[in-house]
């Protein structure tokens, strides 16, 4: 009997295509996955939260948009507090995806899909951090238990139990933090057994919530590409936090790389430990740290993403490369490298007086303020050469004119941001100096 030939449908017939997953404007705002997909003639798809929609679809519709690049995009609904609300609409929407594409790739852009994204991956067989990974960095409690040796003490208090915990046991000051959420969103210093319960009152019933030591200390990131279980690249950010002044945890600058070259080593090795305990395979990782008087450092937080804010600039700014290219070659299974930061950078967020932001001024020659609030779009911030003076490379305005600017309780509560470089550590924190002066964000009364 003769053997039919291969039927319009079989995998071998179907297009090449990859998945990115994450907050839509996060992947707008970096459109070099976009691009170098495109490149690569795949098929690009998309998982974001139902709530994007309509700007996804603007912006999908513009020939000129990076996004209009997309093939196909997937909303999910869900609640980001609660465990697992993503899993579901994203295996539902990859299922239908899989009998037209011949997926070859996914990667989570983003906190809140790295937990669906690591088990599709693992559906599909292609690369990831692989499923303790992808779990156990959408929840701080399992951190925790994976990695109590690099953890400070901590104690989970289930959904539902906030009347029940025993708490006398807490020592103060403390952290409360949801197990989940990102951005600093929820996250809170107490003092004492009153403001603990004060503050647990805040969460929903259904979220799980960590309480632990406050580490008094300075805060840094380890960012991480890891091939095949072997760290191939891992680079040290120094950090600022709204905690130096206030009970909250607000990221206000970064510095790549950092500056503090006696932490650098026990940072280090701490994040290889990480990875080791997590079984991190494929991918990129976040990690955030603070060093305790003693010197020892304690794991904060990890994610397996792309890290958030402004990181992948200032990566780009410090060794002359991008980053996503090389995300994407771990991600398709191709031999990837970067190489270590030439110049030193740092990206700082302003605070402002609370109000409506009317105006936001630079005396700075050649530099005048982007103001990407309406679009979400940001301008290319090219790297320049090694041994340029310190420059301003942009300042971009997070918020639309017109906004109601709130005290800084989260990530999404900042207005405005520069980007500077320089030779030395010295000349950046002069430069920075320099900088601040020559910005101003204009807010009138509450309205």
């Amino acid at each position: 009997m003769t053997e039919a030939a291969p039927a319009s449908g079989r995998p071998d017939d179907k297009a090449r295509a990859f998945i990115l997953t994450g907050s839509f404007p996060v992947i707008r705002r970096n459109p070099l996955y976009l691009t170098e997909l495109s490149r690569r003639g795949l098929k690009i798809l998309v998982i974001t939260a139902d709530s994007y929609r309509e700007q996804a679809a603007e912006a999908m519709a513009d020939t000129s948009n990076p996004a209009s690049q997309i093939t196909d995009i997937a909303y999910v609904t869900g609640d980001f507090t609660v465990q697992g609300a993503f899993v579901a609409g994203a295996v539902a929407r990859t299922t239908a995806w899989r009998d037209t594409y011949t997926i070859v790739g996914a990667y989570a852009v983003g906190d809140y899909l790295a937990e669906p994204t690591g088990l599709l991956a693992d559906g599909l067989g292609v690369r990831s951090p692989g499923l303790r990974a992808s779990r156990a960095s959408r929840a701080k409690f399992l951190q925790r238990w994976y990695l109590p040796e690099l953890s400070p003490a901590s104690l989970t208090i289930p959904a539902g139990e906030r009347d029940t915990a025993d708490l006398d046991a807490v020592a103060f000051p403390a952290v409360v933090k949801p197990a989940s959420r990102a951005s600093s969103s929820g996250v809170g210093t107490v003092t004492d057994l009153t403001a603990l319960r004060r503050q647990l009152a805040t969460y929903p019933d259904h979220e799980v919530v960590l309480v632990e030591q406050k580490v008094i200390g300075p805060e840094f990131s380890v960012e991480s590409l890891v091939q095949d279980g072997r760290v191939i690249f891992a680079s040290v950010t120094g950090k600022d936090t709204t905690d130096s002044h206030t009970g909250t945890f607000v990221e206000l600058a970064h510095s790549v790389p950092s500056a503090r070259d006696d932490l650098g080593d026990t940072l280090l090795d701490a994040n290889r430990r990480l990875l080791d305990g997590l079984a991190f395979q494929d991918g990129i990782t976040h990690s955030e740290w603070r060093v305790g008087e003693d010197g020892r450092p304690f794991l904060m937080e990890v994610a397996a993403r792309t890290p958030g804010d402004g990181l992948l600039v200032l990566y780009q700014l410090a060794t002359g490369r991008p980053l996503e290219p090389e995300i994407l070659r771990i991600a398709l299974g191709e031999s990837a490298t970067y190489p270590i930061p030439r110049r030193w950078t740092r990206q700082v967020y302003l605070e402002h007086d609370p109000g409506t932001l009317e105006d936001v001024i630079v005396d700075w020659p050649g530099v005048r303020p982007e103001w990407i609030g309406d679009s979400g779009v940001w301008p290319e911030i090219k790297p320049g050469a090694v041994d340029d003076p310190p420059t301003l490379r942009a300042v971009l305005v997070l918020k639309k004119r017109g906004s109601l600017l709130e005290p800084l309780s989260s990530s999404d509560d900042r207005s405005v941001t520069f980007f500077i470089d320089a030779p030395t550590p010295d000349a950046l924190d002069a430069f920075e100096q320099r900088v601040r002066a020559c910005v101003r964000i204009i807010t009138g009364g509450r309205t």
